[in-house]
């Protein structure tokens, strides 16, 4: 996904768009998304990971080529698509399976997986900038990325485990209780607990989206930033989360997944109010690098819990909390926007930052889904 976004202004010049209609495009690589969290889901927890992750990966791999060939609007709208889906399908099957993984190591781990992704994104960053320096081709760097994705998925199913452990007597971090067999395994409805961590994704996704569109221009637009200076806005955000998400595992061991969502979120909020009202440059990057920070294990928690609330339902319940929190991501920079025609931006940035204090004020639905799947045994 690295791959696609440093590539995002070379593919639009090629197919001979304007900002507009990209934006408008890249909508279709949302819906994709959403689309193939949605399949996915129930498709794992048939199957198992070992059989839908390296088929999603595959996916994933051979659509990243299609944006580089495509000529124009239209095909690149149906790539996008095709990107999305492999992406969505991807994206649930991968950490359906790193609750399994979890669940084996009985200790947190999810947290570590989110910050391989990060880690993702700043390798490709830097590939991506190194191959437009020599005049690549999108297509050449995308196929050549593609390539590779796909000999990693050759070389990692292999190792991915078998779907039969997913029934073994294994606790999740939480606790025995995370680790419930389901009551009723033919049940299709989803339950009120895994709608509430939805929720919750939803709010926390849409502060990350707000970082992602909105920093650098906070900087340049609120407090008059160089541009070189404003980029770092966005920088401080990713390089804190990065850090943030190799070091959460451990905290939530210590402390617990409800204490880790909690202070994380209030970190968050405090980091970006003190953003949005801060008239220097120096404390605004400050706040931007504890919002970062604070986000950085809450996502990874929501995840793990709906994972852990039932595994036979695993990948369903993923797909639910992963397919709304997406939608926050993407609602996240449109809706601040709007907002900017009735407040100034730095008054705008107070959204994400109640979205943060109601995450806070609620972490403690954690719990109580432990509390509910050990009523159920």
């Amino acid at each position: 996904m690295g791959m696609w976004i440093v590539h995002i202004p070379g593919v639009e010049h090629r197919v001979g768009i304007g900002h507009a209609v990209l934006g408008w495009l890249l909508l279709l690589l949302g819906a994709g998304a959403f689309a193939g969290m949605q399949l996915v889901g129930p498709l794992t927890d048939r199957f198992g990971a070992r059989v839908v992750v390296p088929g999603s990966a595959a996916l994933c791999g051979l659509t990243l080529i299609l944006p580089g060939l495509a000529g124009n609007a239209w095909t690149l709208g149906a790539a996008l698509l095709l990107l999305g889906l492999g992406n969505g399908c991807l994206d649930v099957s991968m950490n359906a399976h790193a609750v399994q993984v979890e669940r084996g190591y009985r200790r947190p781990v999810m947290s570590a997986f989110h910050a391989t992704f990060s880690l993702g994104g700043v390798l490709a960053s830097l590939v991506g900038a190194r191959t437009l320096a020599l005049g690549w081709q999108p297509a050449t760097t995308l196929g050549a990325a593609a390539l590779l994705g796909l000999v990693v998925t050759g070389l990692a199913a292999p190792a991915l485990l078998p779907a039969a452990e997913r029934d073994t007597d294994a606790t999740g971090p939480a606790g025995p209780e995370a680790a419930t067999p389901s009551t009723a395994p033919g049940r299709r409805t989803t339950p009120r607990h895994i709608w509430v961590l939805a929720g919750l994704a939803l709010m926390i996704m849409l502060c990350e989206g707000v970082a992602n569109d909105w920093s650098v221009l906070h900087l340049r637009t609120v407090l008059d930033a160089p541009a070189a200076t404003a980029a770092l806005a966005y920088g401080a955000f990713a390089t804190a989360m990065t850090l943030g998400r190799l070091l959460a595992d451990r905290a939530a061991g210590r402390f617990g997944p409800v204490a880790l969502l909690r202070w994380g979120a209030a970190a968050a909020a405090t980091g970006l109010a003190a953003a949005a009202v801060s008239p220097w440059v120096p404390l605004a990057l400050a706040g931007w690098a504890v919002f970062g920070a604070g986000l950085s294990g809450c996502v990874p928690q929501l995840f793990s819990a709906a994972g852990h609330f039932d595994p036979d339902r695993a990948g369903a319940n993923v797909s639910r909390v992963a397919g709304l929190g997406y939608l926050g991501m993407l609602a996240g920079p449109a809706v601040i926007g709007p907002l900017t025609e009735a407040v100034p931006l730095n008054l705008a940035l107070f959204l994400p930052v109640a979205c943060c204090v109601v995450a806070a004020a609620t972490a403690g639905v954690l719990r109580s889904g432990n509390s509910e799947a050990g009523a159920r045994r």
